[in-house]
């Protein structure tokens, strides 16, 4: 089920966009890490071009939504937590996160501040692709794992970075 409810993080952020997903944890957190894979699942993104495949703290890029060109940082990536953090154009964009809840159950989660309510649609819409991607029949998490390059996205855990892109 995916909503969209008020929450207090600690940076911040106040409303959570959220989907149960019949999957583990560790392939929801590869498919939002890899960059390559974000067309797969973001109503917007058509294409990225980033420095890194599987993002990292400081992972620089661009984003091609429809018609224009955005630049991207990642500023904050936990390995451990499973949530990572980005700047668009400069500005805050929506956290990510993936919270286990068994061997084949995880909650993704995108962060919003208030002021971006109005990107609320766009999360939610990209929580039921992200779901269907990893819930299709055929989906092997085995496929996953070769698909992984060899960068450690846990390489930076907990670190920040200077976020204006």
């Amino acid at each position: 089920m995916t909503r969209l409810h008020p929450v207090r993080t600690s940076d911040g952020r106040q409303l959570e966009a959220s989907h149960v997903i019949a999957a583990p944890a560790d392939e929801a957190w590869d498919l939002l890490v890899d960059t390559t894979r974000w067309p797969e699942w973001s109503p917007t993104i058509r294409e990225v071009e980033a420095t890194d495949r599987r993002i990292r703290a400081g992972t620089r890029g661009r984003v091609r939504v429809p018609g224009v060109w955005l630049p991207f940082r990642v500023t904050h990536v936990d390995q451990a937590e499973r949530r990572w953090e980005w700047r668009v154009v400069g500005l805050p964009g929506p956290g990510h996160r993936v919270d286990d809840l068994g061997p084949d159950r995880c909650r993704v989660a995108f962060e919003l501040p208030l002021g971006a309510a109005g990107y609320a649609p766009v999360c939610l819409e990209a929580l039921e692709s992200i779901a269907a991607v990893l819930e299709e029949p055929g989906h092997d998490s085995d496929d996953v794992q070769d698909e992984r390059s060899g960068t450690d996205v846990g390489g930076n855990a907990g670190t920040d970075v200077d976020a204006n892109a």
